[in-house]
């Protein structure tokens, strides 16, 4: 077994995987605790379909690199539904269900009619599954992610007493003075930017597992905003890891088995959780 990650690893596409696959598995986690806490998970299963329809749309463009188009698009979906959601005639989940279907629909509308591979299912599936991409980035896609993964956990750092105050009242932050409103937009244009960099990970229909497993999981054995964080960040990367390992050894798709390993880590968790009770 050594001997064949070792023979995988002298592959450069392989190192790539690994890299991003570490980089977007901490930046999911550290949104995914205030998602779960607004009361928003279901936003990135929405925002995630509209990735999808932007990414039918830069293919069908013959886009060189297709995050040139899906992540502006995704960026201002993001505040369309966090932003402006509440002041609409059409609310909350709604917007979400409507504008996510549509998307999807719409997307894979495209791809058929103006299909540019011979391969179309193949193309719905990797995007929606994130079964191959993981392993096909280029160089210049690896740094872009790297640049991408690194602002966003800057920006973390930097707003993380606002984005704390926001999370849990957003009224008492207004009352003292902190603009709510300019917060919850940089926490949407975080998730969007997440969003873009996981479809590379997990699909589009996977993303939201990313998001919000490794933060449930948390939440079963620490009670404190920071320590929920901080373990989300590690259980995330930790199950990143170790799915990609066994996708590689086991011939896997890579975001199913990334889930899966969410899906392993939250029942541990859980077990903990009620023993340490």
């Amino acid at each position: 077994m050594i001997e064949t990650l070792v023979q995988y690893f002298s592959f450069p596409f392989v190192r790539y995987a690994f890299i991003v696959g570490f980089l977007i598995s901490v930046c999911s986690s550290l949104l995914g605790v205030t998602l779960v806490l607004k009361r928003f998970s279901f936003i990135g299963d929405g925002l995630s379909h509209v990735a999808f329809g932007a990414m039918s749309v830069a293919a069908v463009l013959n886009f060189t690199n297709q995050t040139y188009l899906v992540l502006p698009v995704t960026i201002i979906s993001a505040i369309l539904l966090l932003k402006t959601g509440s002041k609409t005639k059409i609310k909350g989940d709604a917007a979400v269900a409507m504008i996510s279907v549509a998307s999807l629909a719409l997307g894979y509308l495209l791809m058929n009619v103006f299909s540019t591979s011979a391969n179309v299912s193949g193309d719905v599936c990797s995007t929606l599954f994130g079964s191959t991409s993981i392993l096909t980035l280029t160089k210049g896609e690896v740094w872009l992610c790297t640049g991408l993964s690194t602002a966003v956990i800057i920006a973390f750092i930097i707003f993380y007493n606002k984005i704390f105050a926001v999370t849990f009242d957003e009224n008492f932050a207004q009352a003292i003075g902190t603009h709510a409103s300019i917060y919850n937009l940089v926490i949407a244009i975080i998730i969007a930017v997440i969003i873009v960099l996981a479809m590379n990970l997990v699909g589009s229909l996977l993303i939201s597992a990313l998001i919000i497993f490794p933060a449930l999981s948390a939440m079963r054995i620490f009670k404190s905003f920071r320590s929920v964080t901080i373990c989300s960040a590690v259980l995330s990367s930790i199950c990143s890891i170790s799915g990609l390992l066994i996708s590689i050894l086991a011939g896997t798709p890579v975001g199913s088995t990334i889930v899966a390993a969410d899906l392993a880590a939250f029942l541990v968790c859980t077990l903990i959780g009620l023993i340490v009770k």
